[in-house]
């Protein structure tokens, strides 16, 4: 029976919910939607409180009993959209899992489309709002986070921080999220080997409230954008970091103090009180250190890790006992 949860992340949207959850029950009976599926198909809609003060989860809370798709999680406090969308990762039960914003802005009737798309071969289909209805003051900054995020990781779609995206549940189930990670999911999938892909989707102006995310968010994403980078590039092998950096900071010391010691050995210029002297010994000294981080990296990592890490994505003609020794038990087998 294939099955589709929904997770929706949401924060003091008390006045969209009764108008969002209309919409998406709308989505999942469409017949289109079923045709695709296959039949029976159920699903669930698991909204995720984090922590709201304006009474949403009362909201909820009140329509559960005549909804039994309707499912609660509801945060002590608000712990951000990336702790949102992790616990309903892990609450969700369906073959096929859907994230969607609480605000009204994403369409759920792309749910299906994108459905489409994720069952012709890929893993991971996320929306491209490419006609974006939302004030400068965001469209500005998220296109040059989307071309930042494209040129340094390679992965050539749009829309990185789109909410709307389609997962395989094996996708969901494997991703681990700190900090504010959620805007970089396609880049953490594709570094773990799953086929990504994006879809336009329409996109609509906010009705009521506003952005939940202020200009604080620009600096986080600045750091969680330079974690991602090491964890998907360097985490294991940090060597290749460390001691690249290092080696550079120590011949650049050691060209520069040649230099100070043929300057002196063959001109007679003093050497001391002389500032590049000074840079010199720095960068040697810096080089030194770096390469020494570089070591303890490998021996934490070595550690820590059991072996060379790998992701499998099909088994075939394998037992379950192979599989649970591989960790793969919950995937497709290609028999």
């Amino acid at each position: 029976m294939p099955s589709l949860s929904v997770i929706v992340p949401l924060f003091n949207e008390r006045e969209s919910l009764s108008e969002l959850l209309d919409e998406l029950y709308a989505a999942m009976y469409e017949k289109e939607l079923h045709d695709l599926m296959g039949k029976p198909f159920t699903f669930e809609i698991i909204m995720v409180d984090d922590g709201s003060t304006d009474g949403s989860a009362e909201v909820i809370g009140g329509l559960i009993q005549e909804k039994p798709e309707l499912r609660l999680i509801s945060f002590q406090k608000n712990f951000g959209k990336t702790a949102a969308l992790s616990a309903g990762f892990m609450a969700a039960a369906g073959d096929f899992i859907c994230t969607i914003d609480a605000d009204l802005q994403d369409d759920p009737f792309a749910i299906r489309p994108m459905l489409q798309k994720l069952q012709s071969g890929y893993d991971l289909v996320s929306g491209w709002k490419k006609e974006r209805k939302d004030p400068f003051s965001k469209i500005i900054p998220s296109k040059i986070f989307n071309l930042v995020t494209r040129l340094f990781t390679g992965i050539t779609i749009h829309d990185f921080n789109c909410g709307l995206k389609v997962y395989r549940r094996e996708v969901a189930s494997r991703l681990e999220l700190h900090g504010d990670m959620h805007r970089y999911i396609p880049v953490i999938a594709d570094w773990m080997g799953f086929r990504i892909a994006e879809l336009p989707v329409r996109h609509s102006a906010r009705k009521f409230g506003s952005s939940k995310f202020g200009s604080s968010r620009f600096f986080a994403g600045l750091f969680d954008f330079l974690s991602v980078l090491f964890i998907t590039r360097y985490l294991r092998r940090p060597m290749h970091f460390f001691g690249m950096a290092g080696l550079l900071s120590f011949i650049s010391g050691f060209l520069i103090s040649l230099y100070v010691t043929l300057d002196k050995l063959l001109l007679n210029k003093p050497v001391s009180n002389r500032p590049i002297l000074f840079l010199g010994i720095l960068l040697l000294i810096l080089g030194v250190q770096l390469f020494s981080t570089g070591l303890l990296g490998e021996l934490f990592s070595s550690s820590m890790t059991k072996g060379i890490q790998f992701s499998v994505r099909e088994t075939r003609n394998l037992g379950e006992r192979q599989k649970r020794l591989l960790g793969t038990s919950g995937l497709r087998n290609g028999d």
